[in-house]
């Protein structure tokens, strides 16, 4: 005789295979109606990651330095500035564990700052699955937040921010339930979307942006920094960004 639990585990089987069936023979009967079956949700692929580096005129180890493009390992990715990133230095020591190479915002005490990174031959679809991986480590209530330039030539900023004040810490997030907020590229502060983004509430998102083409992402701080100590700073280590390529296309028509 059957004991209770496995007549259970076999009904629960039982029961899986027959809705099991049921699925293919639906499928199988759509695909036999000419019916298109529904796309396979796949995850995006890692588009470009960040890893940074000491080139040969960086030298002195005991200097912290303005990062410049050498300072990213993939040629096929250009690091862009805005607000008070030139202020930002270079911190840690190539391959350690400890206190791994990056930079370092606590001298960007001008204002705010945002860095981002261009693929040379794509724009990247964040739509999807598409994800952002980073090291990122903060001070007092210093924040990191996603950034993308939409191939609009539109900036703007996520609503989501990571802190850890007590050591550099990975952390991957998906950007489809991101919120974004329109950015000064000069002055990198929040602005409005204009009449298409007003409501009752005064919120400010940016009305339905097409992540399908974006042409930059980065991370943002929207807090000046405080200084050398641990005032108030953010630090990030290696970014992957996770989507679609989608290639730059040639305009010729003025040739």
């Amino acid at each position: 005789m059957l004991s209770i639990k496995n007549a259970l585990s076999m009904k629960m089987t039982v029961g899986f295979i027959a809705v099991f069936g049921m699925s293919c023979s639906a499928f199988a009967q759509e695909a036999a109606a000419g019916g298109e079956a529904r796309p396979r949700v796949t995850v995006a692929p890692l588009f470009f990651k960040v890893d940074w580096v000491r080139p040969a005129n960086q030298e002195n180890t005991k200097v912290r330095y303005m990062p410049v493009q050498e300072n990213v390992a993939d040629p096929n990715v250009e690091m862009k500035f805005y607000g008070a990133a030139k202020e930002i230095l270079t911190t840690g020591a190539p391959g350690s564990d400890l206190a791994p190479y990056g930079v370092w915002s606590g001298t960007a005490q001008s204002g705010p700052f945002a860095v981002t990174f261009r693929h040379k031959n794509n724009y990247v679809d964040l739509t999807g699955l598409a994800s952002i991986k980073w090291y990122t480590k903060t001070s007092a209530f210093h924040v990191v937040r996603p950034v993308v330039k939409l191939a609009n030539g539109t900036l703007l900023v996520g609503d989501v921010g990571f802190s850890s004040v007590t050591k550099l810490t990975l952390s991957e997030f998906s950007l489809a339930n991101v919120r974004w907020v329109k950015l000064d590229p000069n002055k990198v502060v929040t602005l409005n979307s204009g009449p298409a983004a007003a409501n009752p509430n005064g919120d400010i998102w940016a009305p339905n942006p097409d992540l399908s083409k974006v042409d930059e992402v980065g991370f943002a701080d929207l807090m000046p920094g405080s200084g050398h100590g641990t005032g108030g700073w953010i630090q990030l280590g290696a970014i992957e960004v996770y989507g679609k390529p989608v290639p730059r296309t040639v305009d010729t028509s003025s040739r």
